[in-house]
């Protein structure tokens, strides 16, 4: 596929909408990817990532600023409720954060500035990207050749353009896919993720030896809690100044009065999928830290009750039943077409095998059906996983719980 005079659209402007542009960028291609919040740069979402295979190579390929962009765990163990270790396996795998590989991601899509790299000089044939924030997708059409799409600014101006190829990479609330597929929906799995990070610097001799370049686990019954090492601020790998991350699944019925007040937030606003940064009511983290003192090893609980900024993720399923529609002119990738749950540590992989899997279609090296087989087998092997993993260790039995 020739990407003179091309133009393609991308909906969603967070890793993997980055992930394709950049791909689509480099093929020589002019994108222009339409994100609907309102601002110019998405929030710190004060995340930690398994930058598992795929982000890797994605990175080793198409990062211009070929900066590094993982802490490297050596060592998978587990402990029991008063800290020891109680299993090991020798497993090396990489850390990494979403704020580092979004600003690596803009910098190489639109140059955006930043304090984590420079902007890379242009690559030589490289098309031209475009970031147009406040733009909400309302309707696409098949309009002969091309795909009409219908949009809303955030001032509430209306505005349409006509793509030659449409990508759909705006994350498992899809707007796209509800416009292409609005029998499928979002369902909540009935537990969520308390997440938070503390500073290396500040923690205890004991949760640096937990936590430090290893990958920690701790089940108990309907419980499971993980910690890992991530880059710290602006990135940096610099030992002392990484952040450690923790992630904890804690079981909530969705008609429950517990999880209608868990996701509510300090103004009262009742949130669907995540409670942001800075809006968990002050009540509700008290009783969450207190529960971290009498539930969780020492090491554990000292992370969690040290965490200024914790959020909440509802753990959801989603499965479209494909990703290509309109004899190819719309594509969707990642999490729009497949919302892996978090225990998989693989939905940035996604995106990125997605991505890598555009780029050898558009290249002409694997057809249409192609693609799609290889991105939708994987979407489902990945997401019939996460359902078992997720069953095991929040309503089964762990073989390592204690």
């Amino acid at each position: 596929m020739s990407s003179k005079g091309m133009q393609v659209i991308v909906v969603g402007g967070s890793l993997g909408g980055l992930f394709a542009g950049v791909v689509l960028k480099r093929l020589g291609y002019s994108v222009r990817i339409l994100e609907r919040n309102p601002t110019p740069l998405l929030h710190n979402q004060g995340a930690g990532v398994v930058a598992g295979g795929d982000t890797q190579s994605f990175f080793s390929k198409y990062d211009a600023t070929h900066s590094p962009i993982s802490v490297t765990s050596r060592l998978r163990h587990y402990l029991d409720k008063d800290g020891k270790q109680i299993h090991t396996e020798d497993t090396v795998q990489k850390m990494t954060s979403w704020d580092l590989l979004y600003y690596l991601l803009r910098a190489n899509f639109d140059g955006v500035e930043n304090d984590y790299c420079k902007v890379p000089a242009p690559v030589k044939g490289e098309g031209k990207g475009s970031y147009d924030y406040g733009h909400t997708v309302k309707n696409i059409r098949d309009v002969g050749n091309k795909i009409e799409i219908e949009y809303e600014e955030k001032e509430g101006t209306k505005g349409s353009i006509n793509a030659d190829l449409l990508i759909g990479a705006d994350g498992p609330s899809s707007t796209l896919r509800s416009i292409l597929m609005p029998e499928v929906k979002r369902e909540y799995a009935g537990y969520v993720a308390w997440r938070g990070t503390v500073p290396e610097a500040g923690a205890s001799d004991a949760v640096k030896a937990a936590f430090v370049e290893k990958f920690a686990f701790y089940h108990s019954e309907g419980v499971q809690i993980l910690a890992y090492t991530i880059p710290g601020h602006n990135g940096t790998l610099d030992v002392g100044k990484r952040l450690i991350n923790w992630v904890w699944y804690c079981n909530y019925p969705q008609d429950s009065k517990e999880y209608t007040e868990l996701m509510t937030d300090s103004d009262g606003k009742k949130h669907h999928n995540t409670l942001p940064i800075g809006k968990m009511r002050k009540d509700i983290w008290d009783q969450q830290k207190d529960r971290a003192s009498k539930s969780l090893p020492p090491q554990f609980a000292e992370i969690v009750c040290n965490t200024e900024q914790p959020f909440i993720q509802a753990i959801t399923d989603v499965l479209s039943p494909r990703n290509s529609f309109f004899d190819g002119k719309v594509l969707m990738i990642g999490d729009a077409v497949c919302g892996f749950r978090p225990h998989t540590a693989a939905s940035t992989s996604q995106a990125a095998f997605d991505a890598q899997k555009l780029d050898d279609l558009l290249r002409g090296e694997i057809i249409r059906e192609q693609w799609e087989t290889d991105t939708m087998e994987y979407a489902r092997y990945m997401q019939r996983r996460g359902v078992e993993m997720g069953q095991r260790s929040q309503f089964g039995h762990h073989p390592l719980a204690k």
